[in-house]
């Protein structure tokens, strides 16, 4: 723009560039904050930025429509209680500054919704103060499908405990009749009668230890048994005096820690984890030299950590996994036959005490199962 006076030109700035220059020098914390709702509007997921002072949603992108059933613009301004609600905060390694967790998410059809969040503050530079900005996932289909999955297994586990009541008692039947036809006829049975009644009544056996078994199972985490912090020592000294007549026969050295830490779980379920470690590894052991099997509990952070190593024949690599499955025992000529259900109750335990197992192993190397079972 252009003015002369008295002969002079004088050259100025529109008003609308002098505004746009104002702004730019006034506020660029407003035009950094403007360029961000742009990128954030875009985002594919869920985002919303609440005020720390208030508690209060300061912005939601159009994402959010979805997750909340109610427009970005009718969620901004109203409390993060009234929108989410049940919050578990994760104990991961989250980067500093950041917390992650879930909660369950009020959807304006009246439905619930689960997400999972990522939060962190973040301080603007003008009056508007600090705010958290949140990054959400859906984590509904998931959940769902975790119940779904959950209800199922419990149908599973309440058959399996019907089902073997139900067995048991023919069970005794066959082997309480084959009891009395050994007493009151074997004489006259003959050698061939003879083992064919010795393989009933060694069937029948079987057949009851695989009952045992299926009930053990069943029964983990429904037993009720309260947590304590139990001394493993006193489980692994009762574990070695049951199992002496074995580790004789078999010319087995059980090797126990001297001092180990105290350990907080089920005392039963403990028999049970130690009990089918040593049982698996004293069934697959085979024929080497100087067989040992060495039990050891190490601290891992917050953790403890059970492993139970043998120097027996090993573990194939790709039977390493499958072991854990029910009714799945890796055979050996000569080698004792299980009923397949101990490593799948030592996987069980240590999931329902918020753990996990597995196995090293190789033909040849002997095997080590790692169980880890959270300290506190």
């Amino acid at each position: 723009m252009k003015i002369e006076r008295s002969g002079v030109t004088y050259r100025t700035e529109s008003s609308e560039r002098a505004s746009e220059r104002e702004a730019r020098g006034v506020a660029p914390a407003r035009r950094r904050e403007e360029l961000l709702e742009a990128i954030l509007d875009g985002a594919p997921d869920p985002v919303v930025a609440i005020g720390c002072d208030d508690g209060r949603v300061r912005y939601a992108n159009p994402a959010c429509e979805a997750h909340f059933g109610t427009t970005s613009a009718e969620v901004i301004g109203r409390r993060v209680s009234e929108l989410m609600e049940n919050h578990q905060l994760d104990e991961d390694d989250a980067p500093a500054g950041v917390r992650r967790g879930h909660a369950e998410v009020r959807h304006a059809a009246g439905e619930t919704r689960w997400i999972a969040y990522s939060a962190s503050r973040l301080e603007l530079p003008d009056a508007l103060g600090g705010v958290v900005v949140a990054f959400l996932r859906d984590e509904t289909e998931r959940r769902r499908d975790e119940l779904r999955m959950s209800r199922h297994n419990d149908e599973l586990e309440q058959t399996i405990r019907s089902l073997a009541h139900d067995l048991r008692s023919p069970l005794v039947s066959v082997l309480g009749f084959s009891r009395l036809l050994r007493e009151e006829f074997g004489t006259g049975l003959g050698e061939r009668g003879a083992h064919f009644l010795e393989r009933i009544t060694a069937a029948g056996r079987t057949m009851e230890s695989l009952i045992r078994d299926l009930l053990d199972f069943a029964r983990i985490g429904h037993d009720g048994e309260p947590r304590a912090l139990v001394d493993p020592r006193e489980v692994l000294q009762q574990l070695k005096s049951e199992l002496k007549p074995r580790l004789e026969q078999q010319q087995v050295n059980l090797i126990l820690p001297e001092s180990p830490p105290l350990i907080r779980c089920e005392r039963t379920r403990l028999y049970q984890l130690f009990s089918n470690l040593v049982g698996n590894a004293l069934d697959h052991m085979g024929p080497c030299e100087e067989p040992r099997i060495a039990v050891e509990i190490r601290h891992s952070g917050d953790r403890h950590d059970l492993v139970v190593v043998d120097n027996g024949r090993g573990i194939p690599v790709d039977q390493c996994e499958r072991v854990f499955e029910m009714f799945h025992a890796v055979q050996h000529p000569g080698g004792r036959k299980g009923t397949g259900i101990g490593l799948a109750i030592v996987r069980k335990i240590a999931e329902r005490h918020g753990g996990r197992a597995w196995v090293e192993s190789a033909p040849g190397r002997g095997a080590t199962f790692h169980v880890q079972l959270p300290r506190d």
